[in-house]
């Protein structure tokens, strides 16, 4: 008899971003024609039925950071510089994402705008991508955070930071 192992066992898979991408945030292959050979990702859309899972750290592409050239003209140590790979964590697991509505403990969720999640909704059962384990659920004066200072998240302050168990 042959044996079928996990192709991840533990820990997450390693992506490269096409943009800038806030961990907590969904993400979602960046080319989805087969055979591509663009493999980075990108952060989900409302009702995104292709997500990979949720990014473990914040990330950017390498060429839109730049540092402050030296007096010599080469560009100077930046250690605020993200890295261009980050961890995306997929299910089963249990991990902080971006909630965009009011949800219900234990209810199921589809991503939501910006890479958030909200409660699932009429006809939105095939977008499934998790469920609600924030204790006693996420109300609507929870949601007062910005994604990343208001980058990536549309500028608003309506996002709460609470988990959910990734499928």
């Amino acid at each position: 008899m042959t044996a079928v192992l996990p192709h991840y066992k533990q820990g997450p898979a390693n992506y490269q971003v096409a943009t800038l991408i806030f961990g907590g945030q969904l993400v979602v292959p960046n080319n989805v024609t087969p055979g591509t050979t663009d493999l980075t990702v990108t952060v989900a859309g409302a009702n995104a039925k292709n997500v990979l899972g949720v990014a473990g750290s914040d990330g950017n592409v390498v060429s839109t950071q730049s540092g402050a050239a030296n007096t010599y003209g080469q560009p100077a140590i930046d250690i605020s510089v993200l890295l261009d790979y980050i961890g995306v964590y997929h299910g089963p697991v249990d991990i902080w994402v971006w909630y965009s509505g009011q949800v219900a403990p234990g209810a199921l969720l589809i991503a939501g705008n910006y890479g958030t999640v909200v409660t699932v909704g009429a006809g939105t059962f095939d977008e499934v991508v998790g469920r609600c384990t924030h204790p006693g659920g996420v109300s609507s004066g929870m949601l007062t955070q910005q994604i990343g200072g208001g980058q990536g998240g549309g500028g608003s302050s309506s996002y709460f930071l609470g988990r959910a168990r990734i499928f």
